[in-house]
């Protein structure tokens, strides 16, 4: 029988290849590390891990694919476990972009903590498409996205439809002129850039320069000191900045869901769902 603590430290010194790196992530000397190397080598009755420098056997290979669906599982059981028994002692993770904390997220979040002081909530600053992978591999139990992609893995739940706004100049009238606009967009990295790169030609502008940020805050951070226009979900943009800025809503963009993606089959606690009541209010959004 393999001890599921030999697995996870195995698997864990698989990702980082180093007995000391595995010995900190794991809270343990690296002796004790060592140690259940040898044990699980013992127990399996092969060579797993060449050392010097640290690297898995073939036989090693074959046992990290099982280790890691078995940890999952695990993973997943345990988060299922806690929601049924409506534990108010143990873990809640959510995976959304810097933009949806700070909009939807906060006001939630606090309420959260004051009714469920147990609860240990850990939130992952991420990419519609990080979250999503989050949520799947059980690292996240919640996540937060924009224009989900269908995935057998995961169910999406929309909370609204997000429409595209263009926040700085007028964009909508560039295409008399003859002036090149400057966009503020976000990087190819995210799926918000997908969406806003097949629906530009609905601007029918003759020429523009793209201006490539990290984030949707410096978006809004340019297009404020005057770089150029952002093109940012209408969700992003509150009363305080429209005054410094025009704001102008891109009809003829089409419109793309925002909700959030739970495992297929997950089990939500009472405490999971009570958060999400509180996050379709505060966008006055419809929940169920």
């Amino acid at each position: 029988m393999l001890d599921i603590h030999w697995l996870k430290t195995f698997a864990t010194l698989a990702e980082l290849k180093h007995f000391g790196k595995t010995g900190q992530a794991l809270h343990m000397t690296q002796p004790n590390v060592s140690l259940q190397i040898k044990q699980l080598e013992q127990a399996t009755r092969t060579r797993l891990i060449e050392r010097n420098p640290v690297q898995l056997t073939q036989a090693g290979e074959r046992l990290l694919k099982t280790a890691k669906l078995v940890l999952k599982e695990l993973d997943v059981c345990q988060h299922d476990l806690n929601a049924m028994s409506d534990l108010l002692q143990g873990k809640l993770s959510i995976a959304a972009s810097d933009i949806v904390s700070r909009r939807m997220l906060i006001d939630p979040i606090q309420k959260f903590k004051q009714q469920f002081p147990g609860l240990d909530l850990t939130l992952f600053n991420t990419t519609s498409s990080q979250a999503a992978n989050l949520v799947r591999d059980a690292k996240a139990d919640i996540g937060f996205v924009i224009a989900h992609k269908e995935s057998q893995q995961l169910q999406f739940t929309s909370l609204a439809e997000v429409q595209w706004w263009a926040y700085g100049e007028n964009i909508t009238e560039w295409g008399e002129r003859d002036e090149i606009p400057t966009l503020i967009l976000l990087g190819h990295d995210t799926r918000t850039r997908e969406l806003i790169d097949a629906a530009l030609p609905l601007l029918k502008l003759k020429k523009y320069r793209v201006f490539e940020v990290g984030s949707v805050e410096a978006q809004l951070d340019w297009a404020v000191a005057g770089f150029g226009t952002a093109i940012v979900p209408d969700f992003s943009v509150n009363t305080k900045l429209s005054e410094t800025a025009k704001v102008t809503p891109l009809t003829m963009f089409p419109t793309t869901d925002f909700g959030y993606v739970v495992r297929q089959n997950q089990i939500l606690s009472k405490a999971a769902k009570q958060l999400l009541e509180w996050v379709a209010k505060k966008g006055n959004i419809p929940l169920f």
